[in-house]
């Protein structure tokens, strides 16, 4: 795996499973809504730890800039 994402692709990727998580912790979303989110943030959090987005490949993305 080459990665494929930026410092900054990543941070946003962690803020928003943040934002996701203080949403669930404040009881502002539940249900199906809460668990489709959070399963988002969990794919979020992990491709940010990995720097590798596996939906960039067939779209030919890269975040990392230029080398």
């Amino acid at each position: 795996m080459t990665k494929n994402m930026g410092v900054a692709d990543r941070a946003v990727r962690v803020l928003v499973a943040l934002g996701i998580a203080g949403l669930y912790a404040t009881g502002q979303i539940s249900g199906t809504v809460a668990a489709v989110l959070g399963v988002l943030a969990v794919v979020f959090v992990a491709t940010s730890l990995i720097s590798w987005c596996p939906l960039y490949l067939p779209l030919g993305l890269s975040t990392m800039g230029k080398k």
